[in-house]
């Protein structure tokens, strides 16, 4: 066992000392990231808001086994215990864990992850700014008790819109920017991966393609990426005998990715959360995988960036 692990450790020193450095060739570390304890043995998510959303990320989690603790936050607390006693009343078909629900956010104390899914609906004919306010608003009740009970936490926003908002919880946090990350474009990825799968009829597990930027009407989809079970999307079609129509493909668009900061792929103009494909960690965000995008996606994502930065320069914080 101990000649395995000298063996190893030799073998990535020797990687290393060759200019084989894979960790810096693929990803572009945060700066100054800050840690979280790992000394807890409970591992504890609360979920802020119980409406659809809210209660499927939390039958998630509990199906998957992947807390020994889950709080359960919501206005309404007639409907909160309804969705509580739904999941107690399940525990026979569930890992053990433990449940709880209430209407004040000292009972998220100590959480190791915040979901936020919480948030005004848009009245029909009311302005995406005004929603925004409106959130805003919502969002200074939520993320300052947040941030108190659970000083050390990690910040997932589901809520949308989901970028500028991932941008005010981390305003209204305090806490360092690794650690409030956005559900950004995971769902416009998928989506864009199943309707390419569905095109050549192949499996969409198999389809890697991403969507950056917003998760919005300026969100950018990566032509250059795509592959299909590690083959180039174009090659993979000459195989199949497919003609590539790109009209078509441009149909479809209308990693694990995740909002991230201002400073990468050129972008620049303020701090910004937009969706790229990152590393994460227990200590929130680690860094962003290097893409080798080519010129029109670069200048896409910039402009989705600049998109977002207008709608934060309206909201005053």
């Amino acid at each position: 066992m101990d000649s395995e692990k000298i063996n190893k450790s030799s073998s990535s020193s020797s990687l290393s000392e060759a200019g084989l450095d894979i960790a810096h060739a693929f990803f572009k570390p945060i700066q100054q990231i800050s840690q979280t304890s790992s000394a807890k043995r409970v591992t504890k998510i609360s979920v802020i808001g119980t409406g659809n959303v809210g209660m499927a990320i939390a039958q998630t989690i509990l199906t998957q086994d992947l807390a020994d603790e889950i709080a359960l936050v919501d206005a309404k607390p007639d409907k909160l215990r309804g969705e509580m006693l739904d999941l107690q009343h399940a525990a026979a078909f569930l890992p053990r864990t433990k449940i709880l629900a209430s209407v004040d956010y000292d009972i998220t104390a100590g959480s190791d992850l915040c979901i936020v899914t919480a948030g005004a609906r848009q009245i029909p004919g009311e302005t995406r700014l005004n929603l925004l306010h409106r959130n805003l608003t919502l969002f200074q009740k939520i993320i300052p008790p947040l941030a108190k009970y659970s000083p050390d936490t990690i910040l997932l926003i589901v809520s949308n819109p989901v970028d500028v908002l991932s941008y005010v919880a981390w305003k209204l946090s305090g806490f360092p920017s690794n650690r409030v990350i956005g559900s950004g474009t995971n769902l416009d990825s998928s989506r864009f991966r199943f309707l390419i799968a569905d095109h050549v009829d192949v499996n969409a597990q198999d389809v890697q393609a991403y969507i950056l930027g917003e998760h919005g009407d300026s969100s950018v989809a990566l032509w250059s990426s795509i592959s299909i079970g590690g083959v180039p999307l174009l090659s993979f079609l000459e195989k199949q005998q497919i003609a590539y129509e790109k009209e078509t493909l441009e149909k479809i668009h209308k990693a694990v990715i995740d909002s991230a900061y201002e400073g990468f792929y050129g972008v620049d103009g303020g701090d910004v959360f937009l969706s790229l494909p990152a590393q994460l960690g227990r200590a929130g965000m680690l860094g962003v995988i290097d893409l080798h995008l080519n010129d029109e996606e670069i200048q896409r994502l910039r402009e989705s960036a600049k998109t977002i930065l207008e709608i934060q320069a309206q909201l005053g914080i």
